[in-house]
């Protein structure tokens, strides 16, 4: 058990580093993978991390769905504390909505049901119970009667969560963050996590959790150690053995490593079992090596993501043949880790071609810093501003920028929003004035002003 991960050679716990380097390889040029941080722990000690600039270890990264992980352990904290019990109906914990629930199959909707995705709705009810009531997701989703016996069907469902998250508020008194705080964050030494809220200042619960790639391979390693960390248990060994293990079926599903069951919000998975988040946000426990893998990025396709660990990383676990001489290859390999920036052609005057207004913003202006530009981007009725570097990332504040100029006369300009998965692609014309933005992914429930770590 260990409060601080130490850092020790992969051929020490086991690890052949030339696997890693080859899961590394796969992630740097599988086509839909854009990795940004990597955490892999055997027996409680780090064997490899690595970010690929400009993201750090000390930024947080959104982690979109996986947040689900962090508020089922809010959850499985409160079930230790007597404050939540698993068999109660998810109605008795909203009294005030008990003459307006009528539904029989809503009414005997438990907790345990929502917490395997198994509320008896066959698809997500996001916007069907936003619809119902735009300011309670809550009293939507229970006036939404479900299509089978809660307990029956697997559908992956928002509000499933978020309901989760208001229970706990409810018993607790206090915000998921304030409550998860004392007994999750300190004991693990997790000192940066932001959660965004909605309108009525509760933590989305199903996304928005902020929080860096250490961080996430504490929840998973807390896990593996079946809920004690440093000798302190936090969460009961039931629970944990309840949440990795298939609650629901879900044989529907099209990807092979998103069909081999569900727990209590963690996917079980053809090794072990994961939290994961939309854009390739991962936290993979593998209790048969004593492995966590946590994993941020910007990638379209997960399954390959998966496909590529169980490929690489797998088989260097406990190999026949380690070689200890390829670590120092790999540790050196790993502190060099980066995204390239745009390349081209050197920039123009930007301030003499500009400003620009197109498709995707209001304004974008140049000014002259230095050697050379900042970028002034008016939309959403704000203003960002951020350097953009010439074969190089300049970075401020939650921003990274690069420029360069295409063949054509182009001007390619790249914005990263680096406390999240996204990347906001500029292509100016200068002799038009004209600029289109164009995301590489599309943010789920932000818009470019607050795509950033939320305020506490």
């Amino acid at each position: 058990m260990t409060t601080t991960f130490p850092r020790t050679a992969p051929s020490t716990l086991g690890i052949d580093a030339r696997g890693i380097a080859a899961l590394l390889d796969a992630l740097e040029t599988t086509p839909g993978v854009e990795p940004h941080g990597l955490v892999l722990l055997r027996h409680g000690q780090v064997a490899a991390e690595g970010w690929w600039a400009p993201y750090r270890p000390d930024r947080v990264h959104l982690l979109y769905s996986l947040s689900k992980s962090f508020t089922a352990a809010a959850v499985g904290i409160a079930v230790r504390a007597g404050l939540v019990d698993l068999d109660a109906t998810v109605l008795s914990y909203f009294p005030e909505l008990d003459g307006e629930v009528t539904d029989d199959r809503s009414r005997r909707m438990r907790v345990r049901h929502v917490l395997a995705m198994a509320s008896g709705h066959r698809e997500e009810t996001l916007d069907r119970a936003t619809a119902i009531d735009p300011t309670n997701t809550v009293r939507g989703f229970l006036l939404l009667p479900p299509d089978e016996e809660p307990g029956s069907v697997f559908a992956y469902n928002q509000p499933c969560t978020y309901t989760l998250g208001e229970i706990v508020r409810r018993v607790s008194g206090v915000s998921l963050v304030e409550y998860l705080r004392p007994r999750l964050l300190d004991p693990l030494g997790i000192d940066d996590l932001a959660w965004r809220r909605d309108d009525r200042g509760a933590e989305l619960g199903f996304s928005g959790c902020h929080a860096t790639t250490e961080s996430v391979a504490k929840l998973g390693q807390l896990y593996l150690q079946r809920g004690v960390w440093d000798g302190e248990r936090i969460l009961d060994e039931d629970w944990v053995a309840q949440a990795t293990s298939t609650q629901v079926e879900n044989p529907a599903e099209e990807n092979p490593d998103w069909r081999q069951g569900y727990g209590f919000q963690f996917w079980m998975a053809r090794h072990g079992f994961r939290g994961d988040g939309a854009y390739g946000q991962f936290c993979v426990v593998l209790p048969e090596q004593d492995v966590v893998l946590a994993v941020t990025g910007q990638s379209l396709d997960m399954q390959a993501v998966l496909d590529a660990v169980w490929r690489h990383l797998l088989p260097a676990v406990d190999a026949a043949d380690p070689d200890p001489a390829a670590d120092a290859g790999l540790e050196a390999r790993l502190a060099s880790l980066g995204l390239p920036p745009v390349g081209g052609g050197r920039l123009p005057d930007l301030a003499a071609a500009g400003p620009f207004h197109g498709e995707g913003l209001d304004r974008l202006a140049f000014t002259p810093e230095g050697d050379g530009w900042r970028a002034t981007i008016d939309v959403d009725g704000g203003t960002l501003t951020v350097p953009v570097g010439e074969g190089a990332w300049a970075e401020e504040g939650p921003l990274a920028a690069s420029g360069a100029t295409a063949p054509d006369g182009t001007v390619l300009v790249d914005v990263r929003f680096v406390e999240t998965p996204h990347l906001l692609h500029l292509r100016l014309d200068t002799s038009a004035g004209s600029v289109t933005a164009v995301w590489e992914t599309q943010p789920l429930h932000d818009g470019p002003l607050s795509l950033r770590r939320p305020a506490d």
